[in-house]
């Protein structure tokens, strides 16, 4: 699969993930996928565990994709999770086989406030 494809095949998923639409966001694993959240120890292995897990998250979710960046095989997307409104950036690691998501890894990191002695060499975002 050429890497366009697969950049459109991301694309159509992080739309699906952000309207709630579970079939669209599941398009894009293979049925033996399996996803790691290293930070809680946790692994669902199977598309549908996948997908029942995020599915009743009872948090509304809302996605905002910062940056896409991969070919070939390994793509690695930067975004934010809304849990019901509270931002947490995310980092997924995504590892294709046969055109569809055979391995996902995502870390978490909740904003916290910077120190005040590195303010000199700063920009702060908004």
């Amino acid at each position: 699969m050429a890497d366009a494809e697969i950049r459109a095949a991301l694309d159509r998923h992080w739309a699906a993930s952000n309207a709630g639409d579970d079939a669209g966001e599941g398009d894009i694993y293979l049925d033996d996928v399996e996803l790691e959240y290293p930070q809680s120890k946790e692994r669902f292995r199977g598309r549908r565990n996948v997908l029942d897990s995020r599915g009743h998250n009872p948090a509304g979710r809302r996605f905002e994709v910062r940056r896409t960046l991969g070919s070939g095989d390994l793509w690695v997307i930067e975004y934010v999770i809304f849990y019901d409104g509270r931002p947490v950036p995310t980092v997924s690691i995504m590892e294709f086989r046969d055109g569809k998501v055979a391995r996902e890894t995502q870390y978490f990191a909740d904003p916290f406030e910077a120190p005040a002695w590195r303010a000199r060499w700063r920009e702060t975002k908004r």
